[in-house]
């Protein structure tokens, strides 16, 4: 089972202090978590894309390249790439030449954004979203596994004898995962070409993405890829632990209750009993992420926001510390021990799919 970060690089105030970071600061910040995820023993790093203030991370190759550079264990994957206002063809060179510099380890995840205006602003229409989405990655499915490529489409202009350079690594393309958090069109899609469907699992309850999760699941299955139970699965969630528990819900409060995404609603006690939310000891971390597996079945993939809400850098390192000591190597210990032999342990990487001759 893979285990890792994900951030969606917001410029947040800090509400104890009322101190806001820079852009550069945030930037460096998100390294250095990347940085650290490696260090405490963690498989991957993931980053957000955004166009749009409070957030910074508008262009995540450049930074993932920079990570790569820097790591040499950590698969280095996006919590979004958008499929619907990015160019397909951008998408494939850009994952394409990640992947040369990285050794391999890339994957990402495909997704339509959080905000409505970002579609005007690359000359979309947000009404076409879910068009856009199965037709973008119908081409860059085909760039990343033709050599060449005749095409044409709604979105964009046709294509004449197209080769996108550079191929991908060793003439395996990145594994995709396609994130969605209320879309059926999505885990349809994720289902037909057999690929990974990531449950953002932070937001909503259970119940709605057991739904999305379990019609993933029966697709994937129709669609020949292998049993239901076989199906490649990742999930979000948010965590922040102290050693007491009363000690984490005292210093999160004032983060949750101004994080701009969360923030001003349910209170923290209700969010926590309706999402996966957990604010306590690394015991009850490991207590309820245990809890997924009875809800969704046995997946492969689990990512951490910790970062979120203005907390601070040196705080957001102490969690990961913790994340990697305490409660990770539980974890696999446990949901190993519960996995049937027949289901994959973890998701695809480049060298397993390089080993199975994956196209």
């Amino acid at each position: 089972m893979q285990f890792g970060i994900f951030t969606v690089g917001d410029v947040t105030p800090d509400p104890t202090d009322g101190r806001v970071p820079t852009e550069a600061e945030r930037i460096k910040a998100m390294v250095a978590i990347a940085l650290k995820a490696e260090e405490a023993g963690l498989d991957v790093f993931a980053t957000g894309e955004h166009h749009n203030p409070p957030f910074v991370p508008s262009s995540p190759t450049t930074m993932l390249g920079y990570i790569a550079a820097r790591t040499e264990r950590l698969i280095l994957s996006t919590a979004t790439t958008l499929i619907t206002t990015n160019d397909p063809v951008k998408i494939a060179e850009d994952f394409a030449m990640l992947q040369h510099l990285a050794d391999g380890r890339v994957d990402l995840m495909m997704g339509r954004g959080n905000t409505g205006p970002v579609y005007p602003w690359f000359g979309k229409d947000i009404r076409d979203g879910i068009p856009l989405a199965i037709e973008n990655y119908h081409l860059l499915h085909r760039l990343w596994r033709e050599d060449v490529v005749d095409w044409e489409g709604k979105y964009r202009t046709p294509l004449q004898s197209f080769t996108s350079t550079p191929r991908p690594l060793d003439g395996v393309p990145p594994f995709v995962w396609h994130g969605s958090i209320r879309s059926p069109e999505i885990a349809e899609q994720a289902a037909f070409y057999g690929d990974g469907f990531f449950a953002n699992h932070i937001f909503w309850p259970t119940d709605h993405f057991q739904r999305l999760i379990g019609l993933y699941r029966r697709r994937y299955e129709h669609y020949g890829h292998g049993s239901a139970d076989q199906a490649i699965v990742g999930l979000g969630g948010q965590v922040f632990m102290r050693r007491n528990s009363q000690d984490a819900v005292r210093e999160f409060r004032p983060y949750f209750d101004n994080a701009p995404v969360y923030g001003h609603g349910p209170s923290l006690e209700e969010f926590t009993a309706e999402t996966p939310l957990t604010v306590g000891s690394p015991q009850q971390v490991i207590d309820k992420t245990l809890t997924f597996r009875d809800h969704f079945g046995d997946y492969q993939r689990q990512l951490f926001l910790m970062d979120h809400a203005g907390l601070p850098l040196k705080t957001v390192l102490e969690q990961i510390d913790m994340l990697g000591e305490e409660v990770v190597p539980v974890l696999r210990k446990e949901f190993e021990s519960l996995r049937p032999a027949h289901v994959p342990a973890t998701a695809p990487t480049h060298a397993s799919r390089l080993t199975e001759g994956v196209r």
